[in-house]
């Protein structure tokens, strides 16, 4: 089974569907399936709903789908530097469940593991749990939150082999894994493509069996924000 494909655009081919489910990887700009993203606004497919913890910023990342009134809905942690994001919630156009990141990131990751749901004391007692069956364990009480099942997983990696095998560079790790796991097809865009056996298989991040198709791509790799100080004078 051939894995590696030439750019996003066929990567992505026979995949793409208005309404569908997309989790895709990222903190931020850092680690962001940017060349996917760039594939799914060019393709024009609408009605999206996204599992991701932030939808980028106005120009990149989930941001340009927001511009061409793509998504439908988004499924986040946090919206604070995307100023079309929050107008588009505040005046109805866009739909948002907010989720704490460690909620999201276990959400994904049961849906991978193929668990439907689990429960947590985070968010207990605030608007999080609104709507949500509670239960008590040991005198403490917990929320039930769904696992997340995706059409499709669009993730970014640092290295991977022709198998899929991936590595992230640091932090840019973040929700790719979970993210990965948690879609029908995995589909993941990396800055090198390595030979066969030449990963060491105690550095494998993600296993092949999780990623279906791979390309290799050039990335633009913003910095969202830039904090500098003033030089002291000797």
């Amino acid at each position: 089974m051939n894995k590696v494909y030439a750019n996003a655009t066929e990567a992505l081919d026979g995949l793409l569907f208005d309404g569908m489910f997309i989790a895709a990887g990222g903190f931020g700009l850092c680690g962001i399936p940017e060349l996917l993203l760039q594939a799914i606004k060019d393709a024009g497919t609408k009605d999206l709903t996204f599992a991701s913890n932030n939808a980028g910023v106005d120009d990149f990342g989930i941001g340009i789908l927001l511009q061409t009134r793509q998504v439908k809905k988004m499924i986040s942690s946090y919206v604070g530097e995307n100023a079309e994001f929050m107008r588009q919630y505040l005046s109805g156009e866009l739909e948002l469940e907010f989720n704490p990141q460690g909620t999201l990131a276990e959400r994904m990751r049961a849906g991978g593991a193929g668990i439907p749901g689990f429960y947590t004391k985070t968010g207990v007692g605030t608007v999080i749990a609104e709507g949500k069956e509670h239960k008590e364990f040991n005198g403490e009480t917990y929320i039930l939150e769904e696992g997340i099942f995706a059409d499709l997983a669009i993730i970014k990696a640092w290295k991977a082999d022709d198998t899929g095998n991936l590595i992230f560079r640091k932090t840019a790790r973040n929700f790719n894994v979970p993210a990965a796991t948690c879609g029908k097809i995995c589909v993941a865009e990396v800055e090198e493509i390595v030979p066969r056996g030449s990963l060491d298989p105690d550095c494998i991040h993600l296993p092949g069996i999780y990623v279906h198709r791979i390309i290799q791509g050039e990335h633009e790799k913003r910095i969202e924000q830039r904090t500098t100080r003033k030089r002291e004078e000797a």
